[in-house]
């Protein structure tokens, strides 16, 4: 799991907004981040973020761009989906939208599916909500925390209303000149 969050816990203000991260991130550690991208075999989110993300990443020349449109997806939704409309882009970077892997299932059931594959570490990304899902289901082998120089007061937290205690190992620190930090932690 990889997310980005304030020095107050909040992945989002209370509307979604995420500028905050633009704004205290640096080109190091964006470097850092587009690297780490690239390990991935396969992306998965959460049917808001990917309907959200799918018509932007086609075109955009932004550098992650290029995992971005170049890594499988999958895209985990309890109520239906119908697809993301991209015209008729038949570009490999649309294809790889278009073809995103659907699970509508149990979320557990379709990330156990997932992991009993060969291949590169999936990744996860997205929005509070499908990430509080994806932490209940105590599946989430390792977590990239970006801590961001921000104190938001308020907003979206990821780990509230866990039913027990999660313990983790602290696996790794790297800082960044701008003042973020990512912190990655293994299941204890």
């Amino acid at each position: 799991m990889k997310m980005s969050m304030s020095l107050d816990g909040f992945v989002g203000e209370t509307n979604g907004n995420v500028d905050w991260i633009f704004k205290t991130g640096d080109a190091e550690s964006k470097d850092w981040s587009v690297g780490q991208a690239q390990e991935a075999g396969m992306i998965i989110m959460g049917r808001k973020s990917f309907e959200g993300m799918a018509p932007y990443w086609p075109t955009s020349t932004d550098v992650f761009a290029k995992p971005m449109n170049e890594i499988p997806k999958a895209v985990f939704t309890r109520n239906g989906f119908k697809g993301v409309d991209l015209g008729d882009d038949k570009s490999p970077a649309a294809a790889s939208w278009k073809n995103a892997r659907v699970f509508d299932g149990d979320l557990a059931e379709g990330i156990r599916e997932l992991k009993a594959g060969e291949g590169k570490p999936i990744v996860a990304i997205g929005g509070a909500e499908f990430m509080r899902s994806l932490i209940a289901t105590g599946l989430v082998d390792e977590f990239y925390l970006a801590i961001h120089p921000v104190i938001l007061g308020g907003g979206l937290p990821i780990f509230n209303g866990l039913a027990t205690p999660l313990y983790l190992k602290l696996a790794d620190v790297k800082s960044f000149p701008g003042g973020t930090t990512v912190h990655v932690y293994r299941s204890a």
